[in-house]
């Protein structure tokens, strides 16, 4: 059983009760008919997003870059790309946000520039160069240095050392090799990054996403990595092909660079603003990066542990636990199922019950203890678009494109990150016109649209009642309204006590004096379940589908995956 001390709810934080709506901004809306999404696509769109329940949405980049890995590799932290609209676009994005009481986050990447920035083409100019130290450089080894300086690899198992025949060395890129990475242990570099956060925050953003947070320091005396016994990495590590990371994933120093980041958006406070990390590593190092002892790092941190966990009552019992057990208040877990590099969530199930089960995981995100973020699309059932590798625009997918295809279909298989991450990236389904709402004209878009648009769409979902996107939306605004929902403690039920598919747990609240408890009922399983109610003269609050009536004077009856949250 998991149970906290039931304290008054009524100050706690904004970001600590807030839901999450990722926009992938290339794939959401086009409003200039060149088929590829921008920022005043997005505020054309942002009545919906308001409509459908989120407080805060979360933007992919759209700082100035070459596009080499659409955005994720930035030559201008202080511009808007000019394929996304202008500065001006940008602040009235920021004001359309606010104006409709939201709040916006920005994705920042501080491992890594691209290697277009005017920051690495002087550093590479010459090994005298004023900026040389801004970027991780290293003499080779063996003769003549053509070697490597040592054994790390790159996220994707490549070698991350890159020769520059012009200086004679090498730099160090974690991610791809046009991403080289940042020196943060030359003051300037730190400074700098740090007044870029400022000129943002500034701007009126609320919080920042943060990129691979977890490699911005590595080992400074650039010791090999030692064997691991793992071969494909996991949600808590990144070792791979037998090779650790131990010197360049987590290393220790990345632990007090997050609480250096929180002293940074602390000093803005009218509202308070939060950060967010994307980091990959055991429940206890996601915890240090929001504070071993207290928490005086980062705000939150994604946990992707959720994403891979099957519906399954012991399960998700356990994953709750740990995440109990290592975010208890006040810290606070997070809740993910789907994201811009992840296989679509709803892409794991059978067609048959995929909906269902989409409800029944879009409830217990919403009912949990945590800050759950929902990614475009997943509201109303977009499912991934298996694009084959030739095709593929990833850069990520280049080192595939040329494997046999029983092979690439192997790895596809086998790996929920996305080998070829234009599947889950491709254009928002609006309606059933040639381009399913997505732009104005009929034109080639920057991805090829799912050619399910004209069943799967934002306007046919709204006029079902009984609609994925209807099931979010009661959800959220039952969330935003019950304190015990967005705030409370979270009380798993004994799972001797309730039918052995059946996952039951209470969230409580207390304001101003007062206790407020609900009851939620999740049916993992495939049949009709009937058992005993045990809070008599409760009453329903919602539930996934609004033909259901689980209630009677002593029994509840949950229909194949259905959700239910009760009240007393």
């Amino acid at each position: 059983m998991v149970e906290k001390k039931n304290q008054d709810r009524k100050n706690i934080p904004w970001w600590k009760k807030t839901t999450i709506y990722q926009i992938y901004p290339r794939s959401f809306k086009d409003s200039t008919g060149n088929g590829i999404g921008d920022l005043r696509g997005i505020i054309s769109k942002l009545d919906y997003v308001k409509d459908l329940g989120v407080e805060t949405i979360w933007f992919s980049p759209f700082y100035s870059s070459p596009q080499a890995d659409f955005g994720y590799d930035i030559s201008d932290y202080q511009n808007i790309d000019p394929e996304y609209g202008t500065m001006d676009d940008f602040d009235d994005l920021v004001k359309n946000v606010h104006d409709r009481k939201m709040k916006i986050v920005l994705d920042l990447v501080l491992n890594h520039t691209s290697d277009q920035h005017n920051w690495f083409i002087e550093s590479k100019s010459s090994r005298d160069n004023p900026k040389r130290d801004w970027y991780v450089w290293k003499d080779g080894k063996k003769p003549n240095g053509k070697a490597p300086p040592n054994n790390w690899k790159a996220v994707l198992t490549d070698c991350g050392w890159h020769y520059d025949t012009k200086t004679d060395q090498w730099y160090w890129a974690y991610f791809l090799p046009f991403q080289p990475d940042l020196n943060y242990r030359n003051p300037e570099v730190k400074m700098h990054m740090m007044d870029m956060i400022r000129f943002w925050l500034r701007k009126g953003v609320d919080g920042f996403r943060l990129d691979i947070l977890g490699t911005v320091y590595e080992d400074p005396e650039f010791r090999n990595n030692p064997l691991s016994w793992k071969f494909f990495p996991t949600d808590d590590s990144m070792d791979v092909f037998f090779r650790s990371k131990k010197y360049t994933d987590n290393y220790p120093d990345n632990f007090e660079f997050a609480k250096e980041l929180r002293k940074v958006i602390d000093e803005f406070q009218n509202p308070p603003r939060f950060l967010i990390g994307e980091i990959s590593g055991t429940l206890e190092e996601l915890r240090n990066y929001c504070g071993k002892d207290s928490p005086d790092g980062l705000n939150l941190v994604f946990i992707f542990q959720s994403m891979r966990t099957k519906l399954k009552v012991k399960k998700f019992h356990r994953l709750i636990q740990e995440f109990e057990t290592y975010f208890p208040d006040p810290y606070i877990p997070t809740w993910v199922f789907s994201n811009h590099d992840f296989l679509r969530h709803i892409s794991r199930f059978k067609e048959k019950n995929a909906i269902e089960k989409s409800k029944l995981y879009s409830v217990l995100q919403l009912t949990v203890r945590g800050v759950p973020t929902i990614y475009y699309g997943e509201e109303i059932g977009m499912r991934q678009h298996f694009l084959p590798f030739e095709e593929s625009l990833d850069s990520v997918s280049l080192k595939f494109k040329k494997l046999p295809h029983l092979i690439q279909n192997f790895l596809l298989k086998i790996s929920d990150y996305g080998l070829n991450r234009d599947g889950c990236r491709t254009p928002m389904q609006w309606n059933m016109d040639e381009t399913a709402g997505f732009s104005p004209n009929p034109i080639d878009t920057w991805l090829p649209i799912n050619p399910n648009y004209k069943s799967i769409n934002v306007e046919n979902s709204i006029e079902d009642k009984d609609s994925l996107f209807c099931c979010y939306q009661r959800f959220l605004k039952l969330r935003k309204k019950t304190p015990a929902l967005n705030s409370g403690n979270i009380t798993l039920m004994n799972l001797k006590t309730i039918p052995k598919k059946v996952f039951g747990y209470t969230r409580s609240a207390i304001i101003d004096g007062n206790e407020q408890m609900v009851y939620v009922y999740l049916n993992f399983g495939n049949k009709i379940t009937t058992f005993h109610n045990p809070v008599p003269n409760s009453h329903l609050l919602s539930s996934t589908t609004i033909s259901s009536q689980p209630l009677n004077s002593q029994n509840i009856t949950l229909q194949p995956f259905e959700g239910i949250v009760l009240e007393k």
